[in-house]
Order: structure tokens, then C-alpha cells, then sequence
């Protein structure tokens, strides 16, 4: 595969590439680069988290890339998700594992990792220092928007640790390439900067976008200085509010209903939540969307775009309620195997009971 196509399978992922002169670089100089992801177990798995994940992962894998999925479970206990309880956090680290091997992450092509493993390690740690020693409280405490806290939000010391590792994370792990969503911008940015001067490497960011809740947009809440970014921020789809997000549990039902409440106004193109998750999921895996209508309303259509179907929409030749059927029918094909593995599978039905009976905190 020449660089150029690997170019544009990443920049399918990439909302924003810092920078794209270095990624070329990167891939011209490695036929296997690192990139990572790391997430805190903390509670059941959305669509963003089990299916649009694994569609990104896909794409990368493609383009050559090698994978590593960080279970943060240290960090959720810092965090403290899951009550702080530890165990509980790990369980739910476990129970992510069966959601990606279910969603489709190729499960021979990835790695999956730890913080657990490697806090035993004591290079780990002088990373963390060493880290720390080059970065003031003030930037640290900037950093806190990583872990979902706003900077009024610092309440414990351990919290101060968290941005310090999770820039360790990506020298340890020995990443290239920063593969996150946009909200973890700044801990990556601060990576840039410090590797250099620590003698070690500047990371290629490839932030992937942060798929919005069924609400659509929401007021600015405070974790970034940048109103756009803090605007996807407050924006994002979150378990903790089960109406607006999608669940890799949900029965056709429940997807329906839910799609049928989501913002979604006739014409409105921006932040028009089914719409994105027609762009970022659907389209990216199906080769069509099929809008099933009567006669009367203009009869059945399929769609071979999003480009399609976004010009449609903006028109107004397909009504919101036709949209968000179509779309909720695709999202239920992908999101069935995950749904049926969970019904099926031994291990993890009881690790989905687990987590469903934990206590889950923000």
C-alpha cells in the first residue's frame, strides 16, 4: 500500500493530525508504526466506545499501523470510578475486552495492556518524574480536562499524578502515534513538548471525533479555554446519561426509541447528532443507506453517500423521522454481535451482570 493511501485511511480517523508532514514521515520510515488508546474502566460501553472504536482501529490496522489498547485501570482508580474500588475497576476492564473482541478489534493484530502490569516497573515511574519535573502545577492542573474534571474540580493530590502518567503511557508503551479523542489534546501536546527534552521522541497526534450524545450540542462547561473543543467536550456522548448515548446492550427497541427523542431538526446539517453517527459509523461500514418510505412519501431510497445524504437532508427530501429510522436500523446490525455475544458467551454475560450491579461514579 502506497503512503498516500495510508495518508487518507488515517486521516478517515484523524479529525485533527498534529502534524501531517510528520505522520508522513512516520510511515515512511516505519512499515509498522505504534499508536495507542487508553481508557479507564469505568461502566457499561456505548456506541462510541464498542463499535466506533473498533471502526477506527480497523482503518489504522489497514494502513499498517500496530495497536495498543491501554486499560487504564490505575487510572479509574485515581479517578475514582467504579467507587474507587479496584477490583470492581478491573472487572470492568475485563468486561471492555469481550465488548472489542465482540465489536470486530482483531484481536491478533492488537495489543492489550495494562497500567496494572506496569506499575510494578520502576522505569515507568522514573518516566513519570521525569515528566513531572519538566512540567509546572499550573499546566498539570490544565491537563485535569483528560480525565473529565474542570480545573475547580481539584479536590485530591492523587488527581495531579494522573496527567504526569498518562504521558508517561506513551513512552512506555512506546508509541508514535497519540491516538485518542480530541478531549486528551492536551496531554498529548505536553508530550510533544517534554519528549524532546527528556530525549526521547515527539508523538504524531491523530485525535479522533468525539461523537456527540442524542441531545446535540450542549452550553460550554469549562474544561478548555478553546470553545470549540470544550463545546465537544460538554458535548459528547456519555453512559452516564443512558437516554442520550446508545448502549452496546440495547435492544432494537431501545435504539429506536432513543433515536426517535434525539436532536434532529428538518434541513439542520450541524451538529445533528443522527446524522454523525450516519457519517462516522454507518457509512463507513455499509456501502448504502436505505430509507424505507411509502409511496406517498416518496417511496423507498438508498443512498450510496454521506455526501448523499447530507445535500437530501439540508433540501429537506428526506424527513427526520425517515433518517432516524434508517439510521437506527444500521446501527442495530452493528450493534447485534456485540448484543449476542453478551447473551451467549459464558464470561462475558457474567461480567456484563457485574458491571451492570456496580456502583457507577463519575
Amino acid at each position: 500500500m502506497d503512503i498516500e493511501t495510508k495518508m487518507d485511511l488515517i486521516r478517515q480517523v484523524g479529525e485533527e493530525i498534529i502534524t501531517e508532514q510528520e505522520l508522513k514521515e512516520l510511515l515512511e520510515t516505519k512499515d509498522h508504526p505504534i499508536a495507542y488508546d487508553g481508557f479507564e474502566p469505568s461502566g457499561l460501553a456505548h456506541i462510541a466506545f464498542g463499535v466506533y472504536r473498533a471502526i477506527n482501529i480497523e482503518d489504522l490496522i489497514k494502513a499498517g499501523i500496530h495497536f495498543k489498547l491501554w486499560i487504564a485501570d490505575w487510572f479509574g482508580w485515581i479517578n475514582n470510578k467504579m467507587g474507587g474500588d479496584l477490583e470492581k475497576i478491573k472487572d470492568v476492564g475485563k468486561y471492555f475486552i469481550e465488548v472489542w473482541k465482540a465489536s470486530g478489534v482483531p484481536t491478533k493484530k492488537v495489543e492489550f495492556l495494562w497500567t496494572s502490569d506496569a506499575i510494578s516497573d520502576p522505569e515507568y515511574w522514573k518516566k513519570v518524574i521525569l515528566i513531572a519535573k519538566k512540567t509546572t502545577v499550573n499546566r498539570t492542573i490544565r491537563c485535569l480536562s483528560i480525565m473529565g474534571r474542570k480545573e475547580t474540580e481539584l479536590k485530591e493530590t492523587a488527581l495531579l499524578f494522573y496527567p504526569m502518567m498518562q504521558c508517561a503511557d506513551i513512552f512506555h508503551l512506546k508509541a508514535d502515534i497519540c491516538q485518542l479523542g480530541l478531549d486528551q489534546r492536551r496531554v498529548n501536546m505536553l508530550a510533544r513538548e517534554v519528549g524532546p527534552k527528556l530525549g526521547w521522541w515527539k508523538p504524531v497526534i491523530v485525535s479522533h471525533h468525539m461523537l456527540i450524545g442524542l441531545q446535540g450540542i450542549k452550553q460550554p462547561e469549562g474544561f478548555d479555554t478553546n470553545k470549540q473543543i470544550d463545546t465537544e467536550i460538554s458535548s459528547k456522548m456519555s453512559k452516564s446519561q443512558p437516554e442520550t448515548c446508545i448502549l452496546v446492550h440495547d435492544t432494537k427497541e431501545d435504539i429506536k426509541r432513543k433515536m426517535n427523542n434525539a436532536f434532529c431538526p428538518a434541513k439542520v446539517v450541524d451538529n445533528n447528532p443522527v446524522l454523525e453517527y450516519a457519517k462516522y459509523m454507518v457509512f463507513r461500514k455499509f456501502k448504502t443507506l436505505e430509507i424505507s418510505r411509502s409511496a406517498e412519501h416518496g417511496g423507498d431510497l438508498e443512498i450510496g453517500s454521506y455526501e448523499e445524504l447530507e445535500k437530501l437532508y439540508r433540501e429537506e427530501k428526506i424527513h427526520p423521522l425517515d433518517l432516524k429510522n434508517a439510521t437506527a436500523e444500521a446501527l442495530d446490525k452493528l450493534i447485534k454481535p456485540i448484543r449476542e455475544h453478551f447473551e451467549k458467551n459464558k464470561k462475558a454475560k457474567e461480567l456484563y451482570e457485574a458491571v451492570k450491579k456496580s456502583e457507577v461514579t463519575r
